[in-house]
C-alpha cells in the first residue's frame, strides 16, 4: 500500500540523486545546489526525496499508533510487530544520515550534537563516536560514511519489509475487532473491497504529498540548512528533523543526575529506552482483549499517549530552557509510565466490554438493519484461478 509506494519512491529518487551528489565536504553543498539548478527535473527529484522521507514517517507513525490501538502486537503477531520495529529503527538511522548529506548548517551541527551523545556511554563511548565520525570531529570521513550507509540502509529496510510481509501472511491480517477469523462469513473478497479501500487511502495520501512537494517543499525542513556548514558558527537553535523531535525532547528532558548516572548519559539512556519500549509492547500489555474498541480505559490512556507524543514533538522543537524543560520532563514521565505502568496494570484491573463471538456478529451489531454482509470484515487472502 502507501508504505510500499513511499519506500520504492525513496529508493528510486535516492539512486538518481546519488548519481549527481558528491560526498566531499568542499563540494557536497554545491552539488546539491547543482542538482536543484542544472539537473533536468533535479528540483523535483530532491523535493520528492526530502518530502518523501517526511511522509514515509507520517505513514509509519499512523501504522504504529493504529497497531497500538487495535492490539496488532498481541499473540500470535509478536514477530510481525518486532520486524516492524526493526524497520522503524532502520528508518531512523537512514533519515538521520540523510539529513547530514546536504552539508548545511543544521546538517553539520545536528551530526555534531547527536554523535556527541555516544561519548556519554562508559568505556566504549569515545570509541563508538570516533568509529561513526571516522575521526575526532565531523568532517569528510563522516560525510563519506554517512553517504555510504544512507545508500545501503534502504535496501536493508526493503529486505526486512519482505520478512514483515511474510510474517503477515503466516499469521494473517488483523482487524479492528481484534477477533480472529472463525468462518468464511467473517471475511470479504480482497478485490474489490480491500483494493478499493487501499486505493482511496493512497489517493488521499498522495494528494497531500503532492501538495507539499509542489507548494510547500521546504515547510518540513529548516532554513539554516540552506547555509553551507560552518564549524566556527553555531546556529542559535539546533534541531533534528521533525520525526525525531519526540525523542530529542526526551533526550534533553534529563537535566539531573540519577545516582551514579550523569544527566548526559541519563538522557541518552532515556532516548534509546523510549525506542526500546516499542519492542517490549507485546509483553508489557497484560490484557487478554486485543482491541481498544472493547477496552474503555485503555482507549482513554491511548489517546492521552497520542497527545503526549505530539506534545513531546513540539517541545523538541523549542529551546531547552525554563518551562519547556519541566513540560518535557512531565511528558517523558507519562511516556514511560504508559508502557511500564499503565499497560501492565490496566490489563489486570480493567473490565472490558463484552466481546462478540465473531467478526460477523460485531459488524451486524454495529450496523443493525443494514446489509447482512460484514463490510468491516477482514479481507480474505487473494486467490488465483
Amino acid at each position: 500500500g502507501i508504505l510500499s509506494i513511499m519506500l520504492v519512491s525513496q529508493i528510486l529518487t535516492g539512486i538518481v540523486l546519488a548519481m549527481h551528489y558528491t560526498s566531499d565536504t568542499n563540494l557536497a553543498f554545491d552539488s546539491v545546489e547543482k542538482i536543484m539548478r542544472d539537473v533536468n527535473s533535479g528540483w523535483l527529484l530532491r523535493y520528492l526525496h526530502s518530502n518523501g522521507a517526511s511522509f514515509f514517517f507520517v505513514a509509519v507513525y499512523i501504522h504504529i499508533f493504529r497497531g497500538l490501538f487495535y492490539g496488532s502486537y498481541k499473540a500470535p503477531r509478536e514477530l510481525l510487530w518486532i520486524l516492524g520495529c526493526i524497520i522503524y529503527l532502520l528508518m531512523m538511522a537512514t533519515g538521520f544520515m540523510g539529513y547530514v548529506l546536504p552539508w548545511g548548517q543544521m546538517s553539520f551541527w545536528g551530526a555534531t550534537v547527536i554523535t556527541g551523545f555516544f561519548s556519554a556511554i562508559p568505556l566504549v563511548g569515545n570509541w563508538i563516536q570516533q568509529l561513526l565520525l571516522g575521526g575526532f570531529a565531523v568532517d569528510n570521513p563522516t560525510l563519506n560514511r554517512f553517504f555510504a550507509l544512507h545508500y545501503l540502509l534502504p535496501f536493508m529496510i526493503a529486505g526486512v519489509v519482505v520478512l514483515h510481509v511474510w510474517a503477515l501472511h503466516v499469521v494473517g491480517q488483523s482487524n479492528p475487532t481484534g477477533i480472529e477469523v472463525k468462518s468464511k462469513t467473517d471475511t470479504v473478497a480482497f478485490t474489490p473491497y480491500a483494493t478499493i479501500k487501499d486505493a482511496f487511502g493512497m489517493i488521499v495520501f498522495l494528494f497531500f504529498f503532492a501538495y507539499f512537494v509542489f507548494y510547500l517543499p521546504n515547510y518540513l525542513g529548516h532554513p539554516d540548512n540552506y547555509t553551507v556548514a560552518n564549524p566556527l558558527k553555531t546556529p542559535a537553535h539546533i534541531v533534528p528533523e521533525w520525526y525525531f523531535l519526540p525523542f530529542y525532547a526526551i533526550l534533553r528532558a534529563i537535566t539531573f543526575n540519577i545516582g551514579p548516572i550523569n544527566s548526559k548519559l541519563g538522557g541518552v539512556l532515556c532516548m534509546f529506552g523510549a525506542i526500546a519500549m516499542l519492542f517490549l509492547v507485546p509483553w508489557l500489555d497484560t490484557s487478554k482483549v486485543r482491541s481498544a474498541v472493547y477496552r474503555p480505559w485503555y482507549k482513554l490512556f491511548f489517546w492521552l499517549f497520542v497527545a503526549d507524543a505530539i506534545l513531546l514533538g513540539w517541545l523538541g522543537s523549542q529551546p531547552a530552557e525554563g518551562s519547556y524543560v519541566f513540560m518535557a520532563q512531565m511528558a517523558t514521565l507519562f511516556y514511560f509510565a504508559f508502557f511500564l505502568i499503565i499497560m501492565p496494570v490496566l490489563g489486570l484491573i480493567e473490565t472490558p466490554r463484552r466481546l462478540p463471538n465473531s467478526i460477523t456478529e460485531a459488524v451486524l451489531e454495529k450496523n443493525k438493519g443494514g446489509s447482512g454482509h460484514p463490510a468491516g470484515a477482514t479481507a480474505a487472502p487473494e486467490t488465483k484461478g
